[in-house]
Order: structure tokens, then C-alpha cells, then sequence
């Protein structure tokens, strides 16, 4: 076998460097294994389109991240790591040509909602005071190991309000929508931000999941790494380097080799293997690491059986724009400086019938796109005077079984992608962007299909690790097996967007998977890291 190392880490995204900074920090000689060229996993930033063009692969913006000690704890601005401040954080369009824009200041948002309710606009207020008296609450829950799930309804039963506060983590939004707005368009503002995690209006626990959007964004703002967010990744690896710590690229990990029940090696898929002396962390989703480099003659027959039951989300689409400048949105100017841009109908019944022929296998008739303005939040990644765009159209159903577009024939994605894609870029030209379709210089269009064989942690082309419902969720995720980062391999982490809290860009997931291991291994995290 080649070296060995105390720890290796499988997976270059963001949380799994995190994981292994702290590693490192530790004094354990630490090895990440990225079977990609480049580091970085779902943050990384590459010209996909034409040369000058620096795309944002798939996360664009720092929203809870902001929350994460690991920014200060890590040192990140001293190896590159700076956030641009974009304002407006978002704005929400309407076919009408109106919108909605979340400003920086709460003063500001309030007036832009006022223009379609004024109660709306004192109840936007209302939600975010509540918001900064639990922040630090919320703050605890996302950078700590999730308690169990007996400790979390006990504390819920003993706290004044706490059933109201249950029956809100599981509220739908269109209940919630109902109870609490007045404006439709007040409404479509929430409901889009479910959208990012898969959520119907109608699921359980939506409610909850875009008022801590919303409300994070209010507060901390949409912020965008300049240079691109590989810089987030690319200010870990300095980290971790300095540390001791090594990267292979180009190194895909096929096997993790299991003696006595303890992980000894990963074996990588030409073959080599590199022996391991105490530990292994995984940043893949939990189906590949327990279905695929574990297996299920290791973790057993009911463990297999119920990581195959969970449920990884909703497919996207991914289209990557060059344009020859900047768009120009109908709803105007304060759109186009928009970093993300949210067109939708003013109606929570267009999410609902968006996720009903998603989820019956049909393309949608309307789709929704997350637009991400990348050259507005940082101009420096176009050449001088162009514009980026990235349309994450979800969800999108990974096998097609129809299409209510009426217009796209193919039912692979291989015949279907580029029609679907035409669809839309006219519809959003049509009702958002008039001058859209005249300024592509260049797209490239990612697949569902082409997002899994890309990124073998995007199963169907999904980019949350699993899916966000109540029995994913905390102690719970990805299964109450494998609830606190350990796997059923003893020295078997998980360190990834399948561990509490879940996907995004939190940093979350790899340091909490970090506490569990210096605790396991005798190590003093608050001493390591003490608190300023």
C-alpha cells in the first residue's frame, strides 16, 4: 500500500475540506480524495461557456454560511476567501412587468412590498423581528450535532409556545401563506424559495423552510464570493496545506477496504490503495457511501434496504449563459442588479401544478428558473461589458414520461435537453427578460442526466444529498442509524450535505462531523478552537 495517512477524506466539496481543516488542525496527517480535476464539488467555479466566462457550477451565493464560526475559526480571509455585498440580496418578478426586491435594508424591502400590501409589507417586519430575537437559537441548532429526536420533542413540550413552534416547523406553506399574507405576489415571494429544496406548497414543513430563507437573506444579506466561489474551496485547501494536510485530484475512491469492522484502506479506481490509520470521512451522498464504497455485505441486509428508500429530491437542469452584455429585465433596473431573480406567476397554485406534472414525469408547461445574475454580483468574471447568466430549472422530472410543454418530442434527455432548453429561454424572454434571446453568445445545458455522470454525488441530477422532509431531517438524516455522522463502519464518517442540517453552503455538516470526531478520539474542540 502507498502512505499512510491518520484520516482520509472522500470528496473535495466544500464540507469535506471543512472536515478535514479540522482535522488537520488536530495534528492528524489528512488526505482529500477528489475524483474531479479540480476541487471544490458543487462550489466550484469553471468557463463552461467561452473563455473569460467564469461560471458559478452550481452554488452562486453564501447565505447560511454566514452563520458559521468556521469563517473566522478557519482564518479564510487570509487565504483569499472575501464576500462581496450585493444589493438588492433578490428580486421576485411578475409577468405584469412588477416585482418585488429584498433589500439590504429592511426599511427598503418594506416599501417595495407595501406597493402590493401594506399589511404584508408591517408582517415582512414582524417575521424578521422575530427572527433576530431566535437567531443565536437557530445559530446553535445549525453549527452543533443535531440532538436526538426524543431530546428535541421533550425541549419542544417544556418551552412555553413550543407546540406552536412544532406545528410551524411542519406547517405547508400555502397554510401558512394563508394565515399570515394578504398579496398573492407576497405569497409566490415564499413560495419560490422552497423551490431551492424541493418543496411543494403543499408538503409538509415549506412553511419553515422560506421564512429561515427569507429571513437569513434579510439579515446577512445574498453575498457572492468575489472571483468566483472555488475561492471558498480554494481558501480551505490553503488551510488545510498549511496544515499538512494533502489533495489528490483525479483520484476517485471505488472501495473503502473493511477488516474486523474498521475501515483499514480506500481502494481508488485504478486500483491503488491507500491505507488508513484511524479514520475515513465521506462528503459523497449516503446512498454511494453505504450502497457502493461500503456495500451491503458491510453495513448489513435492513440498513441497505433503508438507504435505498431515501429519498434524494428533485432533479434540475442547469443552463449556462454567456451574453454578449447585461440583460435587461421588464421589471427594470433594480432586477438586473439583482445577484438571484425569481420569475414566477403571482399565484401559490402555479407551484403546486409545477410540482404535479414534475412529479407525474412531464416537463412543465411553465417551468420555474432560479436565475443567477453572475456578472452582476461580480462583474470581474466577464470579459468587460458582457453578461453571465445560470438558469437552474427545477425541479425537472429525471425520467420523462410527457411533456405539458406541447412542444418537446424526445423522452430521453439526450434528444430532450436542447428543446426543453429553447423553451425556456423563449418563455423567459417572453414574460421576463425581453432582450434574453438576442444576447446569448453562448449556452451550455446540464442535464439531470448530465449533472449525475458529472458529479456522482448528484444521483438523478439532484444537489441536495437527500431529500429535505421531516423524517430526513436532524437527528434523522439521512437515517436514524447514521444520524450523528457515523456510518456503520466504526471509523466511518459522513461529513456531507446528507448529515444535519443538510445542503447548501453552511460549512455545517463538516465541522459538526469534525466535533463528533474529536470527541471520539479524545480531542478538545473548544480548546483547538476557542471561542472569541
Amino acid at each position: 500500500m502507498a502512505a499512510t495517512y491518520d484520516a482520509i477524506v472522500i470528496g473535495s466539496g466544500h464540507n469535506g475540506l471543512t472536515c478535514a481543516c479540522y482535522l488537520a488542525k488536530a495534528g492528524l496527517k489528512v488526505l482529500v480524495l477528489e475524483q474531479y480535476h479540480s476541487i471544490g464539488g458543487m462550489t466550484n467555479t469553471e468557463e463552461l461557456t467561452l473563455p473569460g466566462f467564469q461560471s458559478d457550477t452550481h452554488a452562486f451565493c453564501i447565505q447560511v454560511a454566514n452563520f458559521s464560526p468556521a469563517l473566522h475559526e478557519l482564518q479564510l480571509a487570509r487565504y483569499g476567501f472575501e464576500l462581496i455585498y450585493s444589493d438588492p440580496c433578490f428580486s421576485h418578478v411578475f409577468p405584469n412587468g412588477r416585482s418585488i426586491s429584498v433589500r439590504r435594508n429592511v426599511d427598503e424591502t418594506c416599501q417595495s412590498i407595501a406597493q402590493f400590501s401594506k399589511t404584508d409589507s408591517a408582517t415582512w417586519r414582524g417575521l424578521f423581528e422575530r427572527f433576530l430575537t431566535v437567531k443565536d437559537q437557530i445559530d446553535a441548532s445549525i453549527n452543533s450535532p443535531p440532538p436526538s429526536f426524543a431530546d428535541q420533542s421533550s425541549a419542544l413540550q417544556r418551552v412555553p409556545g413550543g407546540l406552536d413552534e412544532y406545528r410551524f416547523q411542519l406547517q405547508t406553506l400555502r397554510s401558512w401563506c394563508h394565515e399570515m399574507f394578504e398579496a398573492d405576489e407576497t405569497k409566490a415571494l415564499f413560495g419560490s424559495w422552497d423551490l431551492h429544496v424541493g418543496t411543494s406548497p403543499d408538503d409538509v414543513g415549506g412553511a419553515s423552510m422560506a421564512w429561515l430563507f427569507t429571513m437569513v437573506i434579510q439579515h446577512f444579506g445574498n453575498n457572492v464570493v468575489k472571483g468566483g466561489m472555488r475561492n471558498l474551496p480554494l481558501a480551505l485547501a490553503g488551510f488545510l496545506e498549511e496544515h499538512g494536510g494533502e489533495i489528490q485530484t483525479d483520484a476517485r475512491v471505488d472501495n473503502i477496504i473493511v477488516e474486523n469492522g474498521k475501515a483499514i484502506a480506500v481502494r481508488l479506481a485504478g486500483g491503488e490503495e491507500i491505507e488508513v490509520g484511524t479514520l475515513v470521512a465521506s462528503n459523497v451522498d449516503p446512498q454511494q457511501l453505504v450502497l457502493h464504497l461500503l456495500g451491503e455485505d458491510r453495513v448489513g441486509t435492513n440498513l441497505a434496504k433503508k438507504m435505498r428508500q431515501y429519498e434524494l429530491g428533485e432533479s434540475v437542469m442547469v443552463v449556462y449563459l454567456a451574453l454578449d452584455s447585461p440583460v435587461e429585465f421588464k421589471a427594470g433596473p433594480l432586477a438586473g442588479q439583482s445577484v438571484y431573480v425569481h420569475p414566477t406567476p403571482a399565484s401559490v397554485d402555479y407551484f403546486s401544478r409545477l410540482f404535479h406534472e414534475v412529479r407525474g414525469g412531464f416537463l412543465p408547461s411553465e417551468p420555474f428558473c432560479l436565475v443567477c445574475n453572475d456578472s452582476a454580483g461580480d462583474p470581474t468574471r466577464v470579459p468587460s461589458g458582457k453578461g453571465l447568466l445560470k438558469l437552474v430549472v427545477q425541479p425537472v422530472p429525471y425520467i420523462i414520461r410527457g411533456d405539458a410543454t406541447g412542444r418537446v418530442k424526445g423522452r430521453t434527455w439526450n434528444e430532450a435537453k436542447e428543446p426543453f432548453a429553447d423553451y425556456v429561454i423563449e418563455m423567459l424572454t417572453r414574460d421576463y427578460i425581453p432582450d434574453l434571446q438576442n444576447k446569448i453568445l453562448k449556452r451550455v445545458v446540464h442535464s439531470p442526466k448530465d449533472l449525475e455522470e458529472l458529479m456522482p454525488s448528484a444521483p438523478q441530477g439532484t444537489i441536495t444529498h437527500g431529500a429535505f422532509l421531516p423524517y430526513q431531517m436532524g437527528s434523522m438524516r439521512p437515517i436514524p442509524e447514521m444520524g450523528q455522522y457515523r456510518s456503520p463502519v466504526s471509523n466511518v464518517y459522513l461529513c456531507g450535505s446528507g448529515s444535519h442540517p443538510g445542503a447548501g453552503v453552511t460549512m455545517a455538516p463538516g465541522r459538526n462531523a469534525a466535533q463528533i470526531i474529536y470527541q471520539n478520539l479524545n480531542l478538545n474542540f473548544a480548546k483547538t478552537f476557542p471561542t472569541h
